[in-house]
């Protein structure tokens, strides 16, 4: 007899719980800008059932009683924003240089939430993580099983860096504790180690590759942009993640390093500060894209001023690199080169991405074409286009709201009012 009840309420449950999945939530939009047309549709409903957009209809659209109304007629609505350069493990500060001396991994980790969720507060409900101590896996992973709240995460795991390069761990440490870093920690030197550390970072579950192909800014090492790859190696890494199913991103700031990882097959060019008109070339010959992160460069330079924020290598790199990129942003748009938006979040504090958007638009990029380097562009390079990155039926109810027409006041996007991802709604 007990047998007999149990079964029926669990048959119950079971036939009961699609019909609450399934409860319709109508978004009245005063105006909505879906990523797919150029201009605003004024008086729209987006209808979300579950995680997914079912319905798109002009005019406001009247609830049944069973159905969720979410009033946003004094909003502009949009598809939730992607970054696609994030480093959700930290985030600067004066002195932060010590921090990889006296935290420890969940430290990290829980520091990282609240990274997570500032993230998607402000608007971006995907993001890509260019790298970390291996944290960035748990936090997707964490995400993504409803654990915490934040941004859906595609990360890079541990980058990939050469002996002494920019993002070799071990840099700035007294001699007797620096070792000997191998491809398990992301360090190699030659095609072998290169294929090596593609692998490892496959078995670590991450969902791309980073490599780091010139020197970098907050590395504590002297040279910030010289090349600090073969082409040879590059192009092992790149061969092992197409093995893989993984893209590649490269961290590039000088010339040299640049050409070497587009000739090479990479995916995308970090930072990008010093290209010459021969790397511009590449870039459109190959089809690569080009992550500015203006943002990174002006807050690095900006936090340089103040006495202590960084050690010396540090602070001479940030005033020489980080004012350039916003000039070669707009030395690569006009040239044709494709760009894919990215803010290299963490050198910043995290939440502030859409600063980067007003970076972009007064460097000579228009609103519209800065915004959409946030939405298909990234999605598509993301293999998501399918998924996200426009507010389409059957796409993913990622949605946010600002008060203003973004393409009319781009800074409207530093104040994001509404934040929906696959149908939850995270602030209203």
């Amino acid at each position: 007899m007990k047998k007999r009840y149990f079964l029926a309420l669990t048959v119950s449950f079971l036939l009961a719980f699609p019909l609450l999945a399934q409860q319709r939530t109508l978004l009245h939009c005063g105006n909505l800008f879906d990523g797919v047309r150029n201009d605003l549709q004024r008086e729209m409903t987006v209808v979300v059932e579950g995680t997914k957009i079912t319905a798109i209809q002009k005019g406001y659209a009247k609830p049944a009683a069973s159905d969720r109304l979410i009033d946003l007629k004094s909003k502009t609505v949009l598809p939730g924003l992607i970054d696609m350069h994030v480093h959700l493990e930290g985030e600067t500060r004066r002195g932060g240089t010590i921090d990889r001396f006296t935290m420890n991994v969940p430290d990290v980790a829980f520091q990282s939430t609240k990274y997570a969720l500032n993230t998607l507060l402000a608007g971006f409900t995907t993001v890509r993580d260019l790298g970390g101590s291996g944290v960035n896996v748990a936090l997707r992973n964490a995400i993504n099983r409803g654990l915490i709240d934040g941004p859906r995460i595609f990360t890079a795991g541990r980058i990939i860096a050469t002996t002494g390069g920019h993002a070799d761990p071990t840099n700035g440490y007294r001699k007797d504790l620096m070792g000997d870093p191998g491809p398990n920690e992301g360090i190699i030197n030659g095609p072998d180690d290169a294929r090596k550390a593609v692998r490892q970072r496959y078995k670590d579950g991450s969902d791309l590759i980073k490599i780091t192909a010139t020197g970098g800014v907050l590395s504590n090492a002297k040279d910030g942009s010289g090349p600090q790859f073969t082409e040879e190696e590059v192009r092992a890494v790149v061969e092992a993640a197409k093995d893989y199913g993984f893209a590649v991103a490269a961290h590039a700031h000088g010339a040299e390093g640049m050409k070497r990882a587009i000739r090479a097959g990479v995916t995308t060019i970090e930072h990008g500060t010093m290209m010459d008109d021969e790397a511009i070339e590449l870039f459109k010959k190959h089809g690569t894209y080009y992550v500015p992160t203006i943002i990174a460069g002006k807050v690095t330079s900006d936090s340089a001023k103040i006495f202590g924020y960084y050690p010396p290598f540090v602070t001479r790199k940030a005033l020489a690199i980080g004012p350039l990129i916003q000039g070669t942003f707009a030395k690569a748009y006009k040239a044709g080169v494709k760009i894919a938006f990215g803010t290299d979040a963490g050198v910043f504090v995290h939440g502030y991405n859409a600063k980067e958007f007003e970076y972009m638009v007064e460097a000579g990029m228009p609103p519209l074409e800065a915004i959409q380097s946030a939405l298909m562009v990234n999605a598509e390079l993301l293999g998501m286009k399918t998924q996200i990155g426009s507010v389409e039926t059957g796409k993913l109810a990622d949605l946010i709201a600002v008060d203003e027409n973004p393409v009319q006041n781009i800074k409207t996007l530093q104040q994001v009012r509404f934040v929906m991802k696959e149908g939850k709604v995270y602030k209203q």
